[in-house]
């Protein structure tokens, strides 16, 4: 016996993803893209500090002081 009901072709995975198919077919939109007229300005105001610290033992630091001219 065939299936002469309207809703048969539901019932199978293909057409249902025909159907599917076709309904987005009809009812995707277009998208469309263009580039603005005027260029694309960023501002990047980047501020970087670097704190260095550091500590000599007292020896090192004599001889730093006494040799002065070669640092």
């Amino acid at each position: 016996m065939k299936d002469t009901n309207r809703m048969a072709i539901l019932r199978n995975p293909w057409g249902q993803m025909a159907v599917l198919g076709l309904a987005t077919a009809l009812l995707g939109g277009c998208v469309t893209v263009t580039a603005p007229d005027k260029p694309i300005v960023i501002n990047l105001n980047i501020n970087i500090k670097q704190e260095v610290v550091y500590r000599l033992d007292g020896k090192a630091k004599e001889v730093i002081d006494e040799n002065a001219e070669i640092f």
